[in-house]
Formats: structure tokens, C-alpha cells, sequence
């Protein structure tokens, strides 16, 4: 059973995705929260697999609680996928640097909103094909690509766990990654375990947002 606490400060979007995670079979809606005060107590107090939090809402925005539930150890356990209106928004970007494990616009169909909180509780990234590139390019690109000198944390990874970087800043799953070295899906997924405490990254999104904002990808590079 996948458990879901709900963050929006109007109360008819939570019924509406309440009714729509509460009727597919292997979810459970746990919590709901008007404010990101309200959802940081929510989630200490529940401990939900994930969180849909809108991003802005009074009290304490999204982006706060989304940082503040990240950088708590005890709620490692809990994944936040960003719920928005404009999915180009630079505050989605401030949200996934925050430790969100992703986003979905808030006029996503039900089969997709659940397809997005199974992709994330099984610890994979969900950036938006639609605006990851976008958002990235406008937001992160340096203006000279690669003339940036690089992160000292990338110095830590090897030569194997860079490759799986870009990769994963590509967006391929662990399933992808593994059919494309030719190494089995655990091993992608240890090598992505590895690589994410070297960069103090909460999740697969913090990868993507480094791997562009240090110019190890450029924006249109595939």
C-alpha cells in the first residue's frame, strides 16, 4: 500500500486528488494539509511514501516544507513530487533543489498522477518530459557551457559513477541505465545509491539539477 499525504491550500483540489488516489487499488490517502506548516507536522507525525505539495501556500510555501522534511533524517523515508500550475516555474526548480523527487502539472489526468507516485516511491526521478528541458535550459545552463570549473564533489565519483550521472540526467531509469551498460538493474541502482551521498543529493532530481548546473550536460545534449 502506497500512503500519500496530500499539501494544498485549496480544498477542493485536495478532495478532487483525494478521490482519485483514495479509488485506485494500492493507495491510501493518510493526511491532507492546507499550508507547509501544516504538511511538515503532517508528515513527521504519519511518515507517508510520498507527498503531492503545492507549491505555493500560506503559512510556510512549499519550497520551505519540501527542505524542511528532506533535511530531516527521520523522514528519509518520504518522497515529495511538486504539484503546479506552470511546470517552467522557477520555483519548481527551487523545489527540486530543495530535495523534491519531482513535478506534475496540476491538470495531469488520474492515470498519470498515478503513474507519477508509483515512478517515485519506487526512488526513481519524475521530471516532465514536456518542461524538464525547458526549465533546466532557462534556469541552470551556464552561459558558456562547460568553461565553469567543476563542483568539487564531482571529483569524488569514479570514472563508472560518472557515466551513470549522465545518465541518470538524461533521465533513464535504472532499467535503462542497466540494459545500456549491460549491468543489472541492482547494480545501476547501487551505483545511484553511491553517487548520491558523494554529491549530497536527497534524491534523483538533485542529480539532474547538478549534473546541467555544473556543465557536465548542457541543455540539448542527449
Amino acid at each position: 500500500m502506497i500512503r500519500v499525504l496530500l499539501a494544498d491550500d485549496q480544498s477542493l483540489i485536495r478532495t478532487a486528488v483525494a478521490e482519485l488516489v483514495s479509488n485506485e487499488p494500492g493507495f491510501e490517502v493518510v493526511g491532507e494539509a492546507a499550508n507547509g506548516r501544516e504538511a511538515l507536522e503532517r508528515v513527521a507525525e504519519l511518515h507517508p511514501d510520498v507527498v503531492l505539495m503545492d507549491i505555493r501556500m500560506p503559512v510556510m510555501d512549499g519550497i520551505q516544507a519540501t527542505e524542511a522534511i528532506c533535511a530531516d533524517p527521520a523522514l528519509a523515508g518520504t518522497r515529495i513530487i511538486v504539484l503546479t500550475t506552470f511546470e517552467e516555474d522557477e520555483n519548481v526548480l527551487l523545489a527540486l533543489r530543495a530535495g523534491a523527487s519531482g513535478f506534475i502539472g496540476k491538470g495531469t489526468d488520474a492515470a498519470e498522477l498515478m503513474h507519477a507516485i508509483r515512478v517515485v516511491h519506487d526512488g526513481e526521478a519524475l521530471l516532465s518530459p514536456r518542461a524538464t528541458k525547458t526549465l533546466i535550459g532557462r534556469y541552470t545552463a551556464p552561459p558558456e557551457p562547460r568553461t565553469l570549473p567543476e563542483p568539487a564533489e564531482l571529483a569524488l565519483l569514479t570514472e563508472r559513477e560518472r557515466e551513470i550521472l549522465l545518465l541518470v540526467a538524461r533521465g533513464l531509469s535504472n532499467a535503462d541505465i542497466a540494459r545500456q551498460l549491460v549491468i543489472s538493474p541492482q547494480t545501476a541502482k547501487t551505483h545511484v545509491n553511491r553517487i548520491m551521498p558523494k554529491l549530497a543529493a536527497h534524491d534523483r532530481a538533485q542529480l539532474v539539477i547538478m549534473a546541467y548546473e555544473s556543465g557536465l550536460l548542457v541543455p540539448g545534449e542527449g
